[in-house]
């Protein structure tokens, strides 16, 4: 399977912010903490992923060739009143509309600043696509209702976050990451609810050159087993390692010490 394509990513972010805006009209507290991001609230982590649309989309209209400064997007912030879910509401559905927007525009190929080393939108297209996948499970875990999301985007949030954890090893040597070199252990990554054809298997490999990954089905130190939405939101640490769907064989200590370290953002 090839990672998303450009028109996909777009589509799923729509779909996304939808199901975002969903959650926020639901009546949950806004000021309660997200447990699986304890320093924001509902309402910080909804500004946070609206925000990171706004600045995204100013970067695809304007074509920037450096990274953009913050207070250069224009109501990057939200609203000013807080605690208000329509008016946040609205926010996040212009947010959602304008990133859409310029992103179909611009087409996949068109040369912008992004911070991976791929220097075009189908970078940011695919990038928010699962920024916005990710802390939609933040929020919809907060307000307690359920998560689904689609198989295929989960298998590329797989591909995407290896692709960002070798990319930082290569560029950012002090990096947390770096402490995955080292000889002979390996991860493997199986969901066991999806069709043969989206070949939902990884096998990462922490070598002294790096993080090295492939897809497919082989014995590892260790091995994470499960649906494919639990073992995403596992890798994202979104989803502890003792939940009931998951299981865990060989070296849990070696998960555990990927999950701390393979961070970035």
């Amino acid at each position: 399977m090839t990672m998303l394509a450009h028109d996909r990513c777009c589509d799923e972010i729509a779909h996304q912010v939808g199901l975002l805006r969903s959650v926020v009209t639901s009546g949950p507290d806004l000021s309660g903490t997200v447990p699986t991001c304890p320093d924001w609230s509902l309402e910080d982590l909804v500004r946070h992923t609206g925000g990171a649309l706004r600045w995204v989309e100013f970067i695809v209209r304007t074509r920037a060739q450096e990274e953009v400064a913050e207070a250069r997007v224009p109501h990057i912030e939200g609203p000013a009143a807080r605690g208000d879910a329509a008016v946040l509401d609205a926010w996040l559905a212009e947010s959602g509309e304008r990133v859409v927007a310029a992103l179909r525009e611009a087409g996949p190929d068109t040369e912008v600043w992004a911070w991976a080393g791929i220097r075009s939108t189908g970078f940011w297209a695919r990038r928010m696509t699962h920024e916005i996948t990710v802390h939609r499970a933040d929020a919809t875990l907060a307000a307690g209702l359920p998560y689904e999301v689609a198989p295929d985007v989960a298998a590329d949030a797989i591909g995407e976050w290896l692709q960002i954890v070798e990319y930082v090893q290569r560029t950012q040597p002090h990096d947390a990451a770096s402490e995955l070199r080292g000889p002979g252990r390996s991860i493997h990554l199986h969901a066991t609810d999806t069709e043969p054809g989206l070949d939902a298997e990884w096998l990462v490999e922490l070598t002294e050159g790096g993080v090295t990954w492939r897809r497919g089905h082989e014995t590892a130190t260790v091995a994470l087993r499960g649906p494919l939405t639990a073992v995403m939101l596992a890798f994202y640490r979104r989803l502890p390692l003792e939940a009931p769907e998951l299981k865990v064989l060989g070296d849990r200590r070696l998960l555990e010490f990927w999950l701390e370290r393979a961070t970035f953002g």
